[in-house]
């Protein structure tokens, strides 16, 4: 029960005061989390993360044509800054897509080039292969994006 002043349940000054340090203690511990957004590695639309891989369906795929797969370099890949995507083709005719959202911060990540998924925001690189880690400050991989197919030429986002 609050301390009370005696008068009509009316709060005393003293558990007002501890009562706003309290919240301000609060909130500055929240802003003091983690720096790697964990919760990043989800693709915009929902989907769950899986393996990595961009489905290969012998199907027409539906959705949105993000490219053909023909533009997607092999050992290198593209990213979809609209969709919050990455493809990668690590070596000819295999195809991986992740969740192009940076793991430390939150950035879209910037390009594919040397190997490596890059984000400009504080210089993360990720393995075109599998989304891994390959120089930080991030510690987590991204995510795989299973919202991408690539089929009959094209690559889609659903």
């Amino acid at each position: 029960m609050a301390e009370t002043s005696g008068i009509s349940g009316i709060p005393t000054r003293r558990n007002v005061v501890a009562g706003v340090g309290a919240a301000g203690l609060a909130a500055a511990l929240a802003a003091c989390g983690s720096s790697d957004n964990s919760s990043a590695g989800t693709v915009q639309n929902g989907a769950a993360p899986t393996t990595g891989s961009a489905s290969t369906a012998a199907g027409s795929g539906s959705g949105t044509e993000l490219a053909k797969a023909s533009a997607i370099p092999s050992g290198g890949g593209t990213v979809f800054k609209d969709q919050k995507v990455v493809v990668t083709q690590p070596t000819a005719g295999t195809y991986k897509a992740f969740t192009a959202v940076c793991t430390h911060s939150g950035c879209v990540v910037a390009d594919v080039s040397g190997g490596t998924i890059n984000c400009g925001c504080h210089g993360s690189k990720f393995s075109i292969e599998d989304g891994s880690v390959k120089n930080g400050p991030a510690t987590q991989p991204l995510a795989a994006a299973t919202n991408v197919t690539v089929a009959n030429g094209s690559v889609t986002a659903s």
